[in-house]
């Protein structure tokens, strides 16, 4: 809307081109997000169903009878801020649509007395993960680049759309299994969203530094950044709630479009190995559980046995690590890692 304004009305009064600025829309658009959810967090969290605990949770108790399904709060302030700023598009309509989707269904998990069941909610998951794919590619071949190789490679929708809904799958579970310690998930995610924006704008999204770094150039990288922005911004607002100890949790609700999200930036950056680049910790912490949980069901293969998932509750139950050990290591690995294996993808092609 206000991309549009600025489009319009530039003539008029010159100012008003910063509203063609991506990066004031940037600004703008991650101080929106923050404030609001900030302010109305704490007004409207108490009609939140309650946490009512996971048995097999390390200190579960200290989360009981939280509100939960705090996404159902800074979701719909995130799709508000982006209908905002963002310039009109509707496959950015249908993006915000799909991560509508995933916040409904995890507040109603949320608020669900037993639960929906993995099964359920996984194919669930599923399905918002194949609308995502779709929608990113809109059914077309896709330019990706990808390690040890300099030349893009066109992808086929029909090989496209599986694979892509399959990284956008582990993302929302990765991302829900990591939220288990006060402000871990949501950490994690910011500094994802951070280098995300970052790669968006600043690399794939420039042309020379995308041809310097023989990397493909796409034109509306700047414009999946501001998804980015703006989700850090919610979900900085969010924190200053979440910190430990924490005064309500996101729930389903938050964790699901969050990771749904993730994984289709991830894809808009036009690299899918990006999703260990810059959510590796996430993708450690949650997704090796779905892997041993896939061995142990399925293939009745003991691997891992010894180790427990998400891997925070293995170093809190095994290694004595509080809260807070967990949260700043977990952080300090994201921080040091990412920028190394980003200059080697990046670099060595």
């Amino acid at each position: 809307m206000l991309f549009w304004l600025g489009e319009r009305f530039a003539d008029v009064y010159g100012p008003l081109r910063l509203l063609t600025s991506y990066l004031f829309l940037a600004v703008l658009g991650t101080a929106l997000a923050g404030f609001f959810t900030w302010r109305l967090l704490p007004r409207l969290w108490m009609r939140l169903p309650k946490d009512r605990g996971r048995e097999y949770a390390v200190e579960n108790e200290q989360s009981h009878g939280k509100p939960v399904g705090a996404g159902i709060i800074f979701i719909p302030i995130y799709v508000a801020v982006c209908i905002l700023v963002l310039p009109p598009g509707f496959q950015y309509w249908q993006i915000l649509g799909c991560v509508l989707l995933a916040m409904v269904a995890g507040f109603l998990d949320d608020r669900s007395p037993g639960g929906w069941g993995e099964y359920r909610v996984g194919a669930i998951d599923l399905g918002i993960s194949l609308l995502g794919a779709m929608v990113i590619c809109q059914l077309e071949p896709v330019q990706l680049w990808l390690p040890l190789m300099k030349t893009p490679v066109s992808v086929p929708p029909w090989i496209f759309v599986p694979g892509a809904a399959l990284l956008i799958w582990v993302s929302i579970n990765a991302t829900n299994c990591t939220d288990g310690v006060d402000g871990l998930s949501g950490s994690l995610s910011v500094m994802a969203f951070v280098y995300l924006a970052t790669i968006l704008y600043g690399i794939v999204g420039h042309r020379d530094i995308a041809r310097y770094l023989l990397v493909p150039h796409y034109p509306d990288g700047a414009v999946w950044a501001l998804f980015a922005f703006i989700m850090a911004g919610c979900l900085a607002g969010y924190l200053w709630y979440n910190a430990y100890p924490s005064s309500v949790l996101m729930g389903d609700a938050g964790s699901r479009p969050m990771g749904f999200l993730l994984g289709i930036l991830v894809l808009a950056c036009g690299n899918p190995f990006l999703i260990v680049v810059v959510a590796g910790v996430v993708l450690v912490n949650g997704a090796t559980g779905l892997l041993k949980v896939a061995f142990l069901r399925f293939l009745k293969i003991g691997i891992f046995r010894t180790v427990r998932y998400p891997l925070h509750d293995h170093f809190r139950h095994k290694n004595g690590w509080s809260n807070t050990h967990v949260l700043v290591r977990f952080i300090l690995l994201q921080a040091f890692v990412t920028p190394i294996l980003l200059v080697l993808l990046v670099k060595i092609r």
